[in-house]
């Protein structure tokens, strides 16, 4: 979020305008950029409520990359230095040894242009930024990070579907995950009204493709499933009301509350989802939208724990592999942020 996520300043009569990540240096296996994959080396930095970053933290506990890349999780309310880390003890991330996020990017570039956004992958002997290409990141965790993979780690973004994975999430992201931020930033009436019917012209046909089958592409979860579920989860709780995407909520279409609840039971994915970080976030850091800051007490989440029956479509979460194990300590999802 920031200027790859969320961001303040959006406002006024311009269309929402997504700001292309500025660092996209890529950490590969042949470390081509000047960034090999070494176990221990990085550090991930997160906030959950950020759909964009959660896409990162779903990945890493799904592949099991725990121990080879660590995680660091913002506060959801930014100060006007952007993303902070008041979350750990005296209000420094342990690692980096660092405040705010914005130190290791001064690091990476000084007076750089753009904001401060998550995810975002420093490098710990520095201390400066590698990349805060959230469209690149996650693939190349599936991708360029395989020798450090769990055993039983899930091929996310198969070599045989990319073609198609490729081209459900290139409309997932137009109409969905970034429709809703053209519709809750938009300036003027016409604007919103155009990005609040890509959202839910583009659920329906999305509603339509999983009636009859389990996931997005192929018979197990891939990349487009992680993209798709980050948007799902937060909509009733944040786009529903706060985004103005208000036709109906996730839970009043059958097919696709059925498809998000089973994504949610499924490991890596609902334990890693903070609903209280999620509000806390777009309420009271979107000061254009909601200027007094209150938190809605809404909606009930017991839902997400109800029988979804999408098993009976069939597919294999994981293809060939296995679920991840328990949720290592210290990243567990506090009581109150959890259905």
């Amino acid at each position: 979020m920031s200027s790859g996520g969320d961001g303040n300043s959006a406002y006024g009569h311009r269309p929402f305008e997504r700001s292309r990540s500025h660092f996209t240096d890529r950490i590969t296996a042949d470390g081509r950029d000047g960034w090999p994959v070494t176990a221990g080396r990085y550090r991930l930095v997160v906030s959950r409520a950020c759909p964009w970053a959660s896409r990162a933290v779903i990945s890493r506990r799904l592949l099991g990359l725990e121990d080879a890349l660590s995680m660091a999780i913002a506060d959801p309310v930014q100060d006007d230095r952007s993303w902070r880390f008041t979350l750990d003890p005296g209000g420094r991330d342990p690692v980096l040894g660092i405040r705010y996020l914005a130190q290791a990017y001064e690091r990476r570039e000084p007076g750089h242009p753009g904001g401060v956004s998550v995810p975002a992958i420093v490098d710990v002997p520095s201390g400066a930024l590698v990349t805060n290409d959230y469209g690149r990141l996650t693939l190349d965790l599936a991708t360029e990070w395989t020798a450090l993979h769990r055993p039983g780690a899930p091929d996310l973004y198969p070599d045989r579907l990319r073609d198609e994975i490729d081209a459900v999430m290139a409309e997932v992201y137009e109409d969905v995950n970034n429709g809703v931020y053209r519709a809750g930033f938009a300036g003027e009436q016409g604007a919103y009204e155009k990005a609040f019917e890509g959202v839910f012209g583009r659920l329906e046909l999305l509603s339509s493709r999983l009636a009859g089958q389990r996931y997005l592409v192929g018979d197990s979860i891939t990349e487009a499933d992680i993209r798709l579920f980050t948007t799902l989860v937060r909509f009733d709780a944040v786009y529903h009301g706060h985004f103005k995407c208000n036709r109906h909520k996730l839970t009043e279409d059958r097919v696709l509350w059925a498809y998000a609840r089973d994504l949610f039971q499924t490991p890596g994915f609902g334990d890693t989802v903070d609903f209280d970080h999620i509000k806390r976030h777009y309420y009271r850091v979107h000061t254009g939208i909601n200027p007094t800051g209150i938190v809605p007490l809404g909606p009930d989440l017991s839902g997400w724990r109800t029988p979804h029956r999408r098993e009976e479509l069939g597919g294999r979460p994981f293809g060939t592999g296995t679920p991840p194990g328990p949720v290592r300590a210290g990243e567990e999802v506090a009581a109150r942020g959890r259905p």
